[in-house]
């Protein structure tokens, strides 16, 4: 098995923000225009994707227990739109993201732009009413289950969250 570079699109919530994940101080940082933040699920456990992918809930409980260090250090960046490579540029970050939580198989996330031109861009297009995604980049390798299921295996590593407008 040869690791690739496997990608993931999941819809935010509805404008990009599920009002009842943000903190009285988060809202009031955006409706002072200091700040932008997006909510919503970010990945997915135990569920066959748009990409006809798995991801069981121990490899993806194990990488968000690793993602943890990364959001701690203000290091959990991404990019806008999928690059086809596994390193996140920074040059072309858009946000931060700056928590992870688990609702059942669902991982939700909070997410903040960035003062970039990428994140100026995310937040015009959010708030515009553009339909925005997100999308984990990871890198590793499937196994084809009796199903033909794509099973992510042991070796996936995750990367990072990018904005995407479309699934991968």
């Amino acid at each position: 098995m040869s690791k690739k570079l496997l990608t993931e699109y999941f819809a935010l919530c509805d404008g990009g923000v599920c009002p009842d994940y943000l903190t009285e101080s988060e809202k009031k940082r955006m409706a002072e225009g200091k700040a932008f933040y997006m909510t919503g699920k970010i990945q997915e456990a135990d569920v066959q994707n748009g990409n006809g992918r798995i991801y069981p809930k121990a490899i993806l409980e194990r990488e968000m227990k690793t993602y943890q260090n990364l959001i701690e250090g203000r290091r959990a960046l991404g990019e806008l739109d999928h690059p086809e490579t596994s390193v996140v540029e920074l040059k072309n970050c858009s946000h931060l993201i700056t928590e992870v939580w688990w609702e059942g198989n669902n991982v939700m996330g909070k997410l903040e732009s960035l003062n970039t031109p990428a994140g100026k861009t995310l937040r015009a297009l959010a708030e515009s009413g553009i339909g925005i995604g997100i999308s984990s980049r990871g890198m590793g390798s499937v196994e084809e289950n009796s199903d033909g299921v794509l099973m992510v295996q042991e070796d996936f590593d995750l990367l990072c969250f990018d904005m995407v407008s479309t699934p991968s």
